[in-house]
């Protein structure tokens, strides 16, 4: 889990109306993901200029239980977390959920953030994976830009059996946009995402980006012979933000479960350690 809270934001008062609107608005996202979860949703609450604007975005491939409980607790993290700011994102694997007084519906006006899960198992630096994930992303991309049908618009899920030097392995790959977003900027979004993988981590077996406005996720299973595999893990998370003005609240002490099993025991700065079932 990682909070980004504008502290160049401007602040409110618990006795304020933007306190009372920003309550409104949470509890709002909280309920109807309860109700009718939708993968995202979007609300409105109070009159300007204590106007409250929120949403969340849960992954396409989870359950509908799984987002409404995603959603419920990043709401409740959220407001203790930045208590006070006008503006603030909350990250978890699962979902998202941001708030502000300005509108940022259907905009990639966001925090240019990432908030990266990766695996420390790579590929060799003689593999060919990485021009195997450019290309599926070569792919996926522009079909999810061009996916905006119900029930899960800008979302494509994608496996794939593939063999590089004798071994066998499963490429699972989910690409997916807020629904808000037109189909140009959704296609943006997901370039700069990848991009920040090709920077970050292209060769590991693992990765997770989710930004403000899309998300990025892939998983080898299992492991190629050539990429070890442990029974403890030290699962790296990079939370990169360009924005000075945002505060990272990244402490979180509940278990947090990584794409194959592998739990997460705690996030604090830079790594998380985990271990396998």
């Amino acid at each position: 889990m990682h909070t980004l809270c504008n502290n160049e934001s401007n602040s409110f008062t618990r006795h304020s109306s933007y306190y009372s609107n920003r309550s409104s608005a949470l509890a709002s996202l909280r309920t109807r993901s309860s109700v009718r979860p939708p993968i995202y949703l979007s609300v409105t609450k109070g009159l300007v200029p204590d106007t409250v604007f929120a949403m969340y975005l849960c992954r396409g491939d989870i359950s509908k239980t799984n987002c409404s409980i995603c959603v419920r607790t990043a709401t409740s993290e959220i407001r203790e977390s930045c208590t006070y700011q006008k503006e603030a994102l909350i990250f978890y694997e699962e979902c998202m959920v941001r708030y502000s007084d300005n509108s940022f519906f259907g905009l990639l006006d966001g925090p240019k953030s990432n908030a990266i899960l990766y695996s420390p198992d790579n590929f060799s630096a003689t593999s060919r994976f990485q021009q195997t994930i450019s290309g599926k992303m070569d792919q996926l991309i522009p079909r999810a830009a061009s996916t905006t049908s119900l029930p899960k618009p800008y979302f494509v899920q994608d496996k794939q059996r593939l063999t590089e030097s004798g071994s066998s392995y499963t490429l699972d790959s989910v690409v997916q946009c807020r629904p808000d977003l037109d189909p140009s900027n959704c296609t943006i979004c997901l370039r700069l995402a990848f991009q920040r993988i090709l920077d970050c981590c292209s060769r590991s077996r693992s990765v997770h980006n989710f930004r403000p406005e899309c998300l990025i996720k892939y998983h080898i299973k299992p492991s190629p012979l050539n990429v070890p595999s442990h029974g403890v893990i030290k699962v790296n998370v990079r939370l990169l933000h360009e924005l000075g003005d945002y505060h990272t609240d990244s402490k979180d002490e509940r278990p947090h479960r990584y794409f194959d099993g592998t739990v997460l025991s705690f996030i604090d700065g830079d790594t998380i350690d985990g271990r396998h079932d």
